[in-house]
């Protein structure tokens, strides 16, 4: 048996991590390339470890994304992001990843595919082809290079980075593969949601950033101060979230039923609790004031309680809380200088919203966040070919 050499890099973006490829370095056929993308993360994997691959055992370690220079007027490159089922043989192609999208203009400067300034900030204009979208990654750069060291701290990241400013442009509804459509494909701010053993569950099902479900956490007996130690060991608790998440995707029209929306469509929607502001401690041992938030989110991702929150979860929030009538925006409408902070396992985060009243219809103009990124590795990685 030998390997192929395919040339990779290991990024950081936000929370999550994954394996960068230029699109050029991939078979074009995406059966071929998905059975590749698989053996580089480790999946299938019985055990759940991805012990012989490059993921992370987790939904935030366990991704891929393909960049290439972007024939679209307006955009300087594309980006596919794929999330990698652990113990499946899966690749959903659903969604965006938002904490990645942080890395995506950093690894295209770096990868020569546009060019920054010798100092300042490189405007990367991104199309995210999984949702169909624009967005604008304001990458820093000094003496011509990406600069990934900086005093920007985002709770979940132990050590302090560069500020990548992102900017999510007409974020809601979708033209890509996601397939959700308006900004609610139902018609409705409120739906209400059969869920075996709970009856009617109301429920926001909004397609902005990705596909997203917001619950009212004690509709299902959370507190929305939860971590991960306290839900992802709990069966039940996974299995609810999963009834009311897989019956939000039929709803949704992204899957002909729940158990279908379970096995094949995994990483959207997602599904989000929210809850007014309460003290807890985050994963960090930090205290967080109810005056220092403006609402509670906890969000789940690929069957899992998220460490922190999805960059398309902020997207989300910020739209929801922009529109009244929303689950989000009867606990926290946006405020008067266009934020919502909201506090999740691993701290707070504040996000922007821009949005107007048009003919009848609400309309977000854009959604606006920081992260950071940092290249972790460079080089190849191998797969085993027969």
């Amino acid at each position: 048996m030998t390997q192929l050499r395919i040339p990779a890099v290991y990024m950081r973006g936000g929370t999550s991590k994954g394996v960068f490829f230029l699109a050029e370095d991939l078979p074009s056929d995406n059966e071929k390339r998905d059975r590749i993308l698989l053996r580089v993360i480790g999946s299938p994997d019985p055990y759940g470890k991805q012990i012989d691959g490059m993921g992370g055992a987790t939904s935030s370690t366990s991704k891929v994304v393909i960049i290439s220079r972007s024939p679209r007027p307006g955009c300087d490159v594309d980006y596919l992001f794929g999330q990698v089922a652990i113990d499946a043989p899966v690749i959903d192609w659903s969604g965006n990843c938002g904490n990645l999208t942080a890395a995506v203009g950093p690894f295209a400067i770096s990868a020569g595919l546009l060019e920054g300034p010798l100092e300042g900030t490189a405007a990367v204009r991104i199309w995210q082809g999984n949702i169909g979208k624009r967005i604008i990654a304001h990458v820093p750069m000094h003496r011509g290079e990406v600069q990934e060291s900086g005093s920007f701290q985002l709770d979940g990241i132990t050590l302090p980075g560069a500020e990548v400013k992102l900017e999510f442009i007409d974020p809601a509804g979708a033209d890509g593969q996601s397939g959700a459509g308006e900004i609610f494909p139902t018609g409705r701010q409120i739906d209400l949601l059969e869920v075996p053993g709970l009856g009617p569950i109301e429920a926001t099902l909004i397609n902005a950033g990705n596909p997203t479900i917001f619950v009212d956490a004690e509709a299902l007996g959370f507190e929305g101060t939860e971590l991960q130690q306290d839900v992802n060991g709990k069966k039940e608790l996974l299995e609810l979230a999963e009834a009311v998440r897989s019956r939000g995707a039929v709803a949704m029209g992204l899957a002909g039923t729940p158990e279908e929306a379970t096995a094949k469509r995994p990483h959207t929607p997602k599904i989000a609790l929210v809850a007014k502001p309460a003290e807890y401690t985050a994963s960090d041992g930090k205290r967080i004031h109810p005056a220092s938030i403006d609402l509670l989110a906890r969000i789940f991702s690929m069957g899992k309680l998220h460490h922190a929150m999805t960059g398309t979860g902020a997207v989300a929030i910020a739209a929801a809380a922009a529109i009244p009538g929303t689950v989000v925006h009867r606990i926290s409408p946006l405020s008067g200088t266009g934020g919502v902070r909201f506090g999740h396992p691993s701290g707070t985060l504040r996000v922007g919203a821009e949005s107007t009243h048009q003919d009848g219809q609400w309309i977000i103009r854009k959604v606006i966040m920081s992260r950071s990124a940092r290249r972790l590795m460079e080089g190849w990685v191998r797969v085993p070919i027969d």
